[in-house]
């Protein structure tokens, strides 16, 4: 008898084991199969990458094939080999990579690589209008690709997804920086940011309330420090407390008030981020120049220009220079400082419109589906659908509601 019910159970559990793998078989089998080109980046000091190899994985159950150059992960500590034991192609040659239908990459496409794109394609990659010039945009058009811009996709909450999480990631981030300079070991005043019995807190002084300031003002709290933060919104200042969760000092943009608290501070954190064109210039140089020897200034608006009178754009190999012996820290792309924590808050956003690409019958049907997508969607079929782009470089614009009728 109980044999007999082993035998049973057996064969009931043999029945279960083989469902998935013929489920498995029946993904791979579905017509709506993607072709995914992941190249590695060029651009200077881009070390992030849009997928990870689990995603990799994931997209390939899905019956889609994902084709990556060599090395593309490696900034990121991700091996070749990583990417294809989870069924990933690995391709010495850019040109083969830029033969998939659908190019996912970081950094805007540059000529050379557009060069190498073909009709019909779709790119997802950043954007970063404030560089773009008409030639650039001329070229992508000639080519009638379909272009989204992820710095614009929006979640169903109505936040831009991408500008979040790497906002989220530079706040916190920039604590950190903070804390390594002001160590003895670069040159800094050798204090430990935060605070501890019978010690006074590090002072922080925090531009801006935005997503930047919040993370980076949790980041500072959590270690101990005395944490202040300026925004000229009082909306911005109460979420911002609110988010916190904890009372911290906050205030406007008041001149004599922001003026005393960064001549005292130990830190300074400029995250004030302009809607269009270059960040406000809230800090002059003779207000820098009165501030603690070796004191920090972090400038994570520098790619807008930077609020901070005495700021210099500097890069990863030589991210801080000196200026009335106050150390500034002025890299525009603080996220690819951790490249791989980067990347796995990105591939979070990219693998789930890809995996619906494909479960939706293509990128349209997305589109109009996900209007979080559909306001990213700059370029359709060589037609400009971004009236923003149109009006900045006096191009033609075309809704894409006429674009879909033409063609119906």
């Amino acid at each position: 008898m109980a044999t007999g019910l082993r035998e049973g159970m057996a064969s009931i559990a043999q029945q279960g084991l083989i469902q998935p793998k013929e489920a498995m078989a029946e993904i791979s089998k579905k017509n709506n199969s993607l072709y995914i080109g992941i190249p590695k980046e060029i651009s200077f000091q881009e070390n992030r990458i849009a997928l990870t190899p689990l995603s990799v994985a994931l997209l390939v159950n899905n019956g889609h094939k994902v084709i990556i150059e060599s090395g593309a992960g490696v900034a990121a500590n991700f091996s070749d080999n990583e990417y294809s034991e989870q069924g990933a192609t690995i391709s010495f040659h850019k040109k083969e990579v830029f033969d998939a239908d659908i190019i996912v990459k970081i950094a805007p496409p540059t000529v050379g690589e557009i060069a190498m794109m073909h009709k019909g394609q779709t790119l997802i990659s950043a954007l970063q209008m404030g560089a773009l010039k008409e030639s650039y945009l001329k070229a992508l058009l000639n080519k009638k690709i379909n272009a989204i811009c992820f710095e614009h996709i929006r979640d169903e909450g109505n936040i831009l997804s991408v500008v979040r999480s790497m906002s989220e990631i530079v706040g916190a981030t920039s604590i950190l920086i903070a804390a390594e300079y002001l160590s003895n070991v670069t040159g800094g005043k050798g204090l430990m940011l935060g605070g501890f019995t019978g010690v006074p807190p590090t002072e922080i002084v925090i531009l801006g309330a935005g997503t930047v300031g919040e993370y980076a003002a949790r980041a500072a709290i959590s270690l101990g420090a005395e944490v202040k933060v300026f925004d000229s919104s009082l909306y911005r200042l109460r979420r911002l407390q609110n988010n916190l969760g904890t009372r911290v000092f906050t205030s406007v943009m008041q001149p004599i008030v922001l003026s005393k608290a960064i001549t005292t501070c130990d830190v300074v954190i400029g995250a004030i981020r302009a809607t269009h064109g270059r960040s406000p210039c809230v800090v002059m140089e003779e207000t820098v120049a009165r501030m603690k020897p070796n004191s920090v200034v972090i400038d994570v608006s520098i790619d807008q220009g930077g609020c901070f009178e005495t700021s210099e754009v500097t890069n990863h190999k030589n991210p801080v220079f000196r200026k009335h012996d106050v150390i500034h820290y002025c890299v525009p792309n603080i996220a690819s400082r951790v490249p791989r924590t980067a990347s796995y808050a990105l591939t979070n956003i990219f693998t789930p419109i890809l995996v619906d690409i494909g479960d939706m019958g293509g990128l349209m049907n997305l589109v109009w589906s996900k209007p979080g997508i559909r306001e990213a969607l700059y370029i359709y079929q060589g037609h400009l659908t971004s009236k923003d782009l149109a009006s900045m470089f006096n191009l033609p614009y075309k809704d894409l509601d006429l674009i879909v009728a033409a063609n119906q």
